[in-house]
Formats: C-alpha cells, sequence, structure tokens
C-alpha cells in the first residue's frame, strides 16, 4: 500500500488494454458492478499521473482516495472485501483459503507459461505453447465436476481463468474435442455481461474472426 497526497474521490483502474492481469482485475471490478473510471495506457510510456502515485508505472493500478494497489490478485481480494455483495468468494474461512490456493497454482502452472508463449524467443514460445495446452488439457476433470472452476458458483478463481482462456485462440491454442468441457466453460464466461463489460478494444480483437459471435 502507498500514500499520495493528491486524493482520488473516484476509484481509478489504471490499466493496459491488453495484459491479462489487467484483465482479471477490470473483471473483478463489472463483476461487482462497481463504478469506477478505467484508464488505459501504454506500459511502456505510463501516464505522469500514475507516475506520480506508483513509480514503477505498472499495470493493473488501483487507486482510491488515499490507497493505491499495484498487483491484480490484491486488487480483486480488495474490491471483493470492499464490495462484498455479490461475493466472488465463499464466506468460511477454509473454502476462501482454497481458492487462493487454487489461484497460486493458476499462477505458477498457467500464466506463467501465458507469459513465456508472449514475451520468449521461438524456441522457448513454442515449448511453452505446447506445455500449456497439454496442461490444460489434463485439467478436463477439473472442469467436469462444476459449473464453474472447482465450484458451484461463478469466483475470482473464474474471474482468473477467463481472460486467459480468452487468449488461447490469440497464442496459437486451439483445445481438441476432448476436451470440449473448457471449451463450453470458457463459452459461458464470455457470454457474461460482466466479461463483456470488462473487454477493451484490443482484446475484442483477439479472437479470430471465424469464432467471433
Amino acid at each position: 500500500m502507498v500514500t499520495v497526497n493528491t486524493r482520488r474521490s473516484v476509484m481509478t483502474l489504471f490499466s493496459s488494454p491488453t495484459c491479462a492481469m489487467s484483465h482479471c482485475a477490470r473483471l473483478a471490478l463489472h463483476e461487482k458492478g462497481v463504478t469506477a473510471e478505467i484508464e488505459y495506457f501504454d506500459p511502456s510510456d505510463p501516464p505522469e499521473s500514475l507516475l506520480e502515485l506508483n513509480p514503477n508505472g505498472t499495470s493493473p493500478t488501483l487507486v482510491e482516495r488515499d490507497l493505491v494497489l499495484y498487483d491484480a490478485r490484491i486488487i480483486m481480494e480488495y474490491l471483493d472485501e470492499r464490495f462484498p455483495h455479490p461475493p466472488l468468494h465463499q464466506m468460511d474461512p477454509v473454502s476462501r483459503a482454497n481458492a487462493r490456493m487454487i489461484i497460486k497454482r493458476i499462477d505458477q502452472d498457467w500464466y506463467h507459461l501465458l507469459d513465456e508463449v508472449l514475451n520468449s524467443g521461438e524456441k522457448k514460445s513454442a515449448r511453452a505453447k505446447k506445455m500449456l495446452k497439454e496442461s490444460l488439457i489434463a485439467a478436463v476433470p477439473l472442469f467436469q465436476a462444476n459449473e464453474f472452476f472447482m465450484s458451484d458458483d461463478f469466483s475470482l478463481i473464474d474471474c482468473t481463468l477467463a481472460p486467459l482462456l480468452w487468449r488461447l485462440s490469440s497464442i496459437g491454442i486451439e483445445l481438441p474435442e476432448n476436451a470440449a468441457v473448457i471449451t463450453n466453460y470458457a463459452q459461458r464466461l464470455f457470454a457474461r455481461e460482466g466479461f463483456q463489460a470488462s473487454l477493451s478494444d484490443e482484446e475484442q480483437d483477439m479472437l479470430k474472426p471465424s469464432t467471433k459471435k
């Protein structure tokens, strides 16, 4: 947490229009129905208004009065606690802890590979793409168990997964028929009003034309 002299009375989310982590934060914001300003920026050239609040200029950065948060998962947790309804975590401590562990595993196992696909050289990127596809397919039983990921209710876990699944087509990953349960799950998430509202113009263009509705 960072305190600043200049207060912003309106909650503001500084966000990259293409960063998956920023997309997660925007999705949580819209699923909670929170009124906030979303300021898109180029992470390679952050605006002065952001650098005054977060000298690292990282995306996403959430600002509310004297509060500045710049970690997507912390922002998502804050939004869920700051605005309790609708809840995106189960209420009992054990379930909440388990959900946090699942999100940590998703970050370590899948987002790590997505980052390698997007930011590594050709050989390493191809290897990461193959590993990500195979890892998702291996998780089919987890997607089969419930309507949402390991839960009967939409949660922060789904807010974490949806932006990753949205990007699969744009990085050249097409899931096979035996992973249709993942594709169906993804389509349910993509159809949600909150998800559609969370998309930047650049993210709307990530789907191949043949898959756009």
